[in-house]
């Protein structure tokens, strides 16, 4: 796996050479699609002929569109783009579960296209935007760039042609912002992927939560559990919102600017809030293309409860990959969307009563109620089958078996340090950005040269952090890399492509 991460940074520092030396934005473009293609190659084989016959039928499905905007029109295009998705991401699972004689057995033998989830909603929320009268225009080179642009075809973030289509025509030259900003985010995304590693394959081998949760005839603990699911939870994070540093990175790198996937999701005080703060660019797709909707259909609150759910649910569908157990994803989101309704009860009952809940102790109680319920959420998203999550629910619940623990200590000393660290590192990216501005504001008014000195260097050390930040964790995630290596686990960083 380093070997193939060097060759796709060598192989990105030579297109970004010599899109600098290009003047044409064709040309540009050109070169994008050709570097695209041959990554996915890299990762897909021939399957990349499924994302060149996905790009070739959505942009003749847009412009047949364009041409009368109508629903008939609209459902004609997201039936061609349920169908072809279907056919690879859930009819495997219809030949896992027949008699291994049937015919239909064959299916489970199908192989997947990489992170076909990801740009067939691409896809689709090109189509939405057309339907919505959006003034989109792109020639079919324009759209084959857009479904397989390199950053983003394996896992996002879901990205819109209304907000990709003028950065792909714009003129560009290398600038300072992009570069720090471009190099930081690799930076962190890598050392953060790496720590994924390390608390998936543990510090030495089967002590990882990989091979915890792969031992379905281990009898946890209530501690046990806990330890396991808020340690998948930093994983997960760490594994997702690392690749997706690294893909904002590298494409701000060409003067492209993605969409977020995160913003500080175990921080979010309500379930609402942490959709809005987790796999951003898919929630808000659910929402914009589902939710929203569904919902002004009726007008009735349970109507709009119950769309809640249903997108929800949808939501969980999505996620259905190889691997995976798709009826605990589809309980992971209907879960899902039954915390978001109960917390709508709670703002409706808050109202009617006109009961204040805010302050410190309000603020610490919603965000502990938050994050424990995100975490046991995550019980049906990473059980291998419906007996072993009940199981955990069953330990979790039961008083009696929190007087012990069967996980290796070393896993319990990984997930404490997970969670302390992302708090930590959280709080002291605060108390910089405060700091710069602090600086900024005594440097106006220094009555020396020395202290205005002293604020300004203040001022450039928060605001210029990617100088010092990016080879110290460069560093540390060669460390780490090379100290746990006898631990590793399997799981790459194209994780979430699989869903």
């Amino acid at each position: 796996m380093a070997a193939e991460l060097l060759a796709y940074g060598i192989g990105g520092v030579v297109v970004w050479l010599m899109a600098m030396r290009l003047r044409s934005v064709a040309a540009r473009q050109w070169l994008y699609l050709i570097a695209s293609w041959l990554f996915y190659f890299s990762w897909g084989s021939w399957l990349i002929v499924i994302l060149l016959f996905s790009s070739v039928m959505n942009y003749a499905l847009g412009e047949w569109l364009k041409k009368k905007t109508s629903a008939g029109r609209l459902w004609t295009g997201i039936l061609f783009n349920l169908v072809l998705l279907s056919t690879f991401k859930y009819l495997p699972m219809l030949g896992g579960v027949v008699a291994a004689t049937s015919p239909l057995a064959t299916l489970k033998r199908m192989v997947f296209p990489i992170g076909i989830s990801f740009w067939t909603f691409q896809a689709l929320s090109y189509l939405f935007e057309l339907y919505r009268e959006e003034e989109l225009d792109p020639t079919l080179r324009e759209f084959c760039l857009f479904m397989a642009f390199w950053p983003t075809v394996l896992q996002g973030p879901i990205c819109r042609m209304s907000s990709m289509l003028q950065q792909f025509r714009q003129d560009w030259s290398v600038n300072q912002d992009d570069l720090k900003t471009g190099v930081r985010r690799v930076a962190i995304g890598a050392l953060m992927i790496v720590l994924a590693g390390v608390l998936s394959g543990g510090l030495y081998a089967g002590a990882g939560i990989d091979a915890a949760f792969d031992d379905t005839t281990r009898k946890l603990s209530g501690p046990d559990v806990w330890c396991l699911i808020v340690g998948y939870a930093f994983w997960l994070y760490f594994s997702f919102c690392g690749f997706c540093h690294v893909v904002i990175g590298a494409a701000r790198l060409f003067g492209i600017q993605l969409q977020e996937n995160f913003n500080r999701p175990y921080f979010s005080t309500t379930p609402s809030v942490f959709w809005t703060r987790w796999h951003m660019s898919l929630s808000f797709w659910i929402r914009d293309f589902l939710f929203l909707p569904l919902a002004t259909m009726r007008r009735e609150v349970w109507w709009r409860n119950l769309s809640l759910v249903i997108a929800m649910f949808v939501f969980g569908v999505w996620h259905i990959g190889v691997g995976q157990a798709g009826f605990l994803l589809m309980m992971w989101g209907v879960y899902h969307g039954l915390l978001l309704v109960l917390h709508r009860q709670w703002q409706e009952f808050r109202k009617r009563m006109g009961f204040e809940w805010s302050g410190a102790v309000a603020t610490a109680i919603s965000w502990g109620l938050t994050f424990s319920a995100v975490c046991v959420g995550y019980i049906f998203f990473r059980a291998r089958n419906i007996p072993q999550a009940f199981a955990m629910l069953r330990a979790m619940a039961s008083p009696s078996t929190y007087g012990h623990v069967t996980l290796d200590h070393s896993l319990y000393f990984m997930t404490f340090l997970a969670a302390v660290g992302y708090f930590a590192i959280m709080g002291v990216a605060e108390l910089l950005d405060r700091m710069g501005d602090s600086a900024r504001s005594w440097a106006q008014n220094a009555p020396s040269v020395v202290q205005f000195r002293l604020a300004t260097f203040a001022a450039t050390l928060s605001d210029e952090r990617w100088v010092w930040i990016t080879p110290a964790v460069l560093v540390l995630a060669l460390y780490l890399s090379v100290i746990f290596q006898p631990g590793q686990a399997e799981t790459g960083p194209v994780m979430y492509a699989l869903f």
